[in-house]
């Protein structure tokens, strides 16, 4: 095969424009035609009690998993279920209260036409995202959304390229519908993405605290002495005084051990009640991580006892803690 001649590079960035012009205008003429199947759709899925199953091959199924990442990460549950593996035994994941989107720029893709059958006779409701309104697929499925498009912006009109953006660009905009009816937040997004970093800027306190025996929990009469061996063990340089209910009483640090010695008032017999400082700084279990770190930045400490509304002890969490959560 003779090699294809090379384009001179000046033209280069008109073909870059123009891939991209003849897309987001196949998008835009996608918009105009809109109408009431966006909403039956949205309707379809608020009114499941299952998921939001997709289903699509070649490049259509390759546009259907990004679909399906989408919705799962932003409220709606979903998975992606290749339609030849379904009549293989995979459609034992599909139940009568799941709804499946099925892609196809055609409408007549054979494993999508056999498979809506079966998908009918488990319960299944079916939308289908069809770039050709009047197809087999369109007329078999509960609603249709028309992802057509006039032409591909391969200069062949052949390559998936245009099609697969707006049959894209519709998946995003019933994610988002959905999205936008599920009243879904940045805090519910975050709960979804707890590594990225707007995962961890909602982070709570609870997230990130220790608890039951990791708590540097003492006894008020807890000699000077046991208490210094106690608060070596656990490790954060922290003990927390309570009282038998675990109410929180002070608190005594290795700082203050070491005012203590250089004012010469360490007697390693006295009971910590009596070097401990009363009322330390706190914090309830539901605020969030970020604020923590800027109480502790403001007081200058590394640690904050962890109370319920009656001042029970339910938690410690030290400054190390929220340092290795990458919160900053």
């Amino acid at each position: 095969m003779p090699d294809a001649p090379a384009r001179p590079p000046e033209s280069l960035p008109a073909i870059f424009r123009e891939v991209l012009e003849r897309e987001a205008q196949a998008i835009l003429e996608a918009a105009r035609r809109l109408d009431e199947r966006l909403i039956a759709a949205v309707d379809l899925v608020l009114s499941a009690r299952g998921r939001l199953i997709v289903s699509g091959i070649g490049k259509s199924g390759l546009v259907g998993r990004k679909i399906s990442a989408t919705l799962s990460s932003t409220g709606t549950p979903s998975f992606f279920l290749h339609p030849t593996e379904a009549l293989h035994g995979d459609l034992g994941m599909v139940t009568e209260q799941d709804v499946v989107l099925v892609l196809s720029n055609s409408g007549e893709t054979e494993e999508i036409v056999r498979l809506i059958p079966f998908l009918r006779r488990l319960g299944a409701r079916i939308i289908a995202l069809v770039g050709t309104p009047g197809s087999t697929i369109a007329r078999m499925a509960d609603v249709a959304l028309d992802t057509s498009v006039e032409r591909e912006a391969c200069p062949l009109n052949l390559a998936p390229t245009s099609s697969t953006t707006v049959t894209m660009a519709m998946g995003d905009a019933l994610a988002v519908a959905l999205l936008e009816a599920r009243g879904f937040k940045e805090k519910d997004f975050a709960r979804l993405h707890p590594s990225g970093s707007l995962g961890r800027r909602f982070l709570t306190v609870r997230d990130l605290m220790h608890t039951g025996d990791r708590i540097p929990a003492a006894p008020p009469e807890m000699t000077l002495k046991d208490g210094i061996i106690h608060m070596s063990r656990g490790g954060f340089g922290t003990l927390v005084i309570t009282d038998p209910g675990s109410r929180l009483l002070g608190i005594f640090t290795d700082g203050d051990l070491r005012r203590l010695f250089e004012r010469q008032e360490a007697d390693l017999h006295r009971p910590l009640r009596t070097v401990m400082t009363p009322n330390p700084r706190r914090i309830g279990p539901d605020r969030l991580a970020m604020e923590a770190l800027k109480l502790m930045e403001e007081k200058a400490i590394t640690s904050l006892v962890v109370v319920d509304p009656a001042d029970t002890v339910i938690g410690f969490l030290h400054l190390h803690d929220i340092l290795r959560s990458r919160l900053v």
